[in-house]
């Protein structure tokens, strides 16, 4: 299956997705889940675990900084879904502002990050990685935070797994989602404009009053 920018964003609108089987596979195809896993915005669980490691710092929030660094990073494990023509058409979507990376560095560089595709108000969230201790977790701390002021009301994860859960993502039926996801795209949202929030106790508070 060939696929284009536009095609893809088709896809994402009517709740499909693409995944290849593998890395080395060049096919791609479409993903329609019975049950979708999804973040809600208001639900985001920050352990006191984490809370304590957002505290201490040490760490920089950042978006768009290393796109590209950010998806291969993703990709950079034994078994991936992410495959080369995946890999040029998200950074296709990038370069039309319709993909995002949400990054964590420390001294050492890129440390973990999440990136995923845009469409009205929702975030389709495709891969993360962590390359330090809860990487992820507060790559997805900080973006669930931003989404949120950036006027976005659907955070997509296309599945659920037990790391997603603890965090506070459920999974939702396939008609529920498709409602949602109606509703998301009617609404505007600003994910590059809206200014990032570097300071883990802004969102600490935050994420408190909303949960």
């Amino acid at each position: 299956m060939s696929l284009t920018p536009e095609i893809l964003l088709h896809g994402y609108s009517v709740g499909i997705f693409p995944m290849a089987e593998s890395r080395d596979d060049p096919e791609l195809f479409w993903v329609d889940p019975k049950r979708r896993g999804i973040f809600p915005l208001d639900g985001f669980h920050l352990s006191r675990s984490l809370m304590r490691r957002m505290r201490k710092g040490g760490y920089t929030p950042a978006i768009n900084h290393d796109f590209a660094g950010t998806v291969a990073a993703c990709a950079d494990r034994g078994e991936t879904w992410i495959n080369d023509a995946l890999f040029d058409l998200y950074t296709a979507l990038h370069d039309l502002g319709h993909a995002h990376s949400f990054e964590i560095h420390d001294d050492q560089g890129l440390r973990g990050g999440v990136f995923g595709i845009t469409l009205g108000g929702a975030f389709f969230g495709e891969s993360m990685f962590s390359a330090r201790t809860d990487g992820s977790k507060l790559a997805l701390a900080h973006l669930v935070d931003h989404l949120r002021r950036a006027g976005f009301t659907l955070f997509d994860t296309q599945f659920i797994t037990p790391h997603l859960a603890s965090l506070g993502a459920i999974e939702i039926p396939r008609a529920q989602y498709r409602l949602r996801l109606e509703q998301a795209l009617e609404r505007p949202a600003r994910f590059a404009s809206t200014p990032l929030e570097t300071d883990p106790y802004s969102v600490i508070q935050r994420n408190t009053q909303t949960s």
